[in-house]
């Protein structure tokens, strides 16, 4: 492998406009390390693409070579799939350019984008993009696995609010797709990750949105129960301008929680209404009767500060694990085993994750694009979070052995965006009933797999058939 990433640099430095790192020299070190702490490789040559012609290239000496090649943007893969030990790293992080036209109300994102970087473009204007929770995350994995945030009742998810792409394919041709040019690639991008080629550019629609009340309570042990059974019915007739969280975990140590809850096994509600704030105070009331009085808030902030809110709450360099599910519905069996679960919960950064999809996002039709199921609205989420490695094995036994437990009653399908690693085996329930039609897809762009690190949809073999 360190003959096929010397064989990568000698046909690329002549020409490359970004930066060529290679183990030993200044900046390399940085450069490896991405957001999971778990994940720790060497590549061979890290290319830092500052045009399309290097991305271009890059692929190009890649795929003669036939070297292991990963794609970064943020770094942010909860797998991994950012780096590869030997290989190349197509690096990203120079193309960061966001143009906004606020009368039409659209925007162009290159493909190195950080949420952060479209945030603080789209705001001058007055205008969102809806997408992740988290301002350092990279915007094509979330975009491209489908994207799920504050905004998505509202606007629904972010591929939703893709209107075109331009990538560079696997035979280092640049293509551009849209509803009416190449629409079976338009399809398969809107969910299906990092399959079919390094997406450059991705032509979005932007909503007016400077503003939303955000509120926050905290549950005690005995009352969160019933406070899961209150969401499942509350959350259904809600309107699309309220999303509301619930995290299980254990209390901070902060001056913010009731000293008697701090430590102690807590449902966290956070919801965000991004409507009128005066149509929304009945709702925001009544979802947070049930927390503790001493625990509850409820202010304007800012589209901004929204969404840097999280950021310190999942750092790099932690490590990170999870499992995720979908329910159709969440019976009190499930409720039952979420109690059980949370009071055995192994690190205070550790938390199980619920939310309520639908809104916008249940209005786009199961074939419209290609990510997972959306009839389906309670999204599960376990996401062990802790710092030393000689906790890996306990916290992955955790997470495992609670999803075992509830996966009986979750309905097959699984958000790719919070997939870890291991688990190749569940990427066809994925895609369920549009599994066919993505390896198709796969198949034509990228018949070789060159792009494989991702949550990989193996392209067809000659002389398979694709189910009708």
């Amino acid at each position: 492998m360190v003959e096929a990433s010397d064989e990568v640099y000698s046909s690329l430095h002549r020409h490359f406009k970004g930066d060529l790192l290679r183990p030993g020299q200044n900046g390399y070190e940085e450069a490896r390390v991405i957001w999971n702490g778990m994940v720790a490789r060497t590549p061979g040559l890290i290319a830092r693409c500052a045009a399309v012609s290097d991305v271009q290239s890059a692929i190009r000496a890649a795929s003669e070579a036939g070297i292991l090649t990963a794609v970064r943007c943020g770094g942010h893969s909860l797998a991994g799939f950012s780096t590869c030990d030997g290989g190349l790293v197509i690096d990203l992080s120079r193309m960061r350019q966001v143009t906004v036209d606020p009368e039409v109300r659209r925007a162009r994102i290159a493909g190195g984008c950080l949420l952060g970087s479209i945030d603080s473009a789209t705001q001058k204007a007055g205008l969102v993009f809806p997408s992740g929770v988290v301002s350092h995350t990279g915007a094509s994995g979330l975009i491209l696995g489908g994207g799920t945030g504050w905004l998505t009742r509202r606007f629904g998810l972010s591929c939703d609010n893709v209107e075109g792409f331009t990538l560079v394919t696997a035979d280092s041709s640049v293509m551009r797709c849209n509803a009416k040019d190449n629409p079976d690639l338009f399809w398969a991008l809107r969910g299906g990750g990092g399959n079919f080629g390094v997406v450059t550019e991705f032509e979005v629609k932007l909503h007016p949105l400077t503003s939303v009340v955000l509120a926050e309570g905290l549950t005690p042990e005995s009352g969160i129960r019933g406070l899961l059974e209150t969401w499942r019915d509350f959350m259904a007739e809600a309107p699309n301008d309220l999303k509301w969280n619930i995290d299980l975990r254990l209390a901070l140590h902060t001056n913010k929680v009731p000293i008697e809850l701090r430590g102690r096994t807590v449902a966290s509600s956070s919801l965000v209404w991004t409507g009128d704030p005066e149509a929304g105070r009945p709702y925001l009331q009544g979802a947070l009767a049930m927390c503790s009085p001493d625990s509850v808030s409820s202010k304007m902030v800012s589209f901004l500060n929204l969404q840097t809110m999280a950021d310190s709450d999942f750092p790099h360099g932690r490590r990170y694990y999870t499992k995720s599910g979908y329910f159709t519905y969440l019976d009190d069996s499930s409720i039952d085993r979420l109690v059980e679960a949370v009071a055995t919960i192994p690190s205070s950064e550790t938390q199980i994750e619920l939310a309520y999809l639908g809104g916008a996002a249940a209005r786009i039709g199961a074939d419209e694009t290609a990510f997972g199921d959306r009839s389906s609205p309670f999204i599960l989420n376990l996401l062990a979070n802790w710092s030393e490695p000689s906790a890996d094995a306990g916290n992955v036994a955790w997470i495992r052995g609670i999803f075992n437990k509830l996966r009986p009653a979750m309905k097959p399908g699984v958000y790719i965006n919070f997939m870890s690693g291991d688990e190749q085996d569940r990427v066809p329930e994925a895609y369920h009933e549009r599994w066919d039609r993505i390896v198709a897809v796969k198949s034509h762009y990228d018949p070789n797999n060159f792009f494989s690190l991702n949550q990989n949809v193996p392209p067809r073999k000659l002389g398979t058939k694709i189910r009708s």
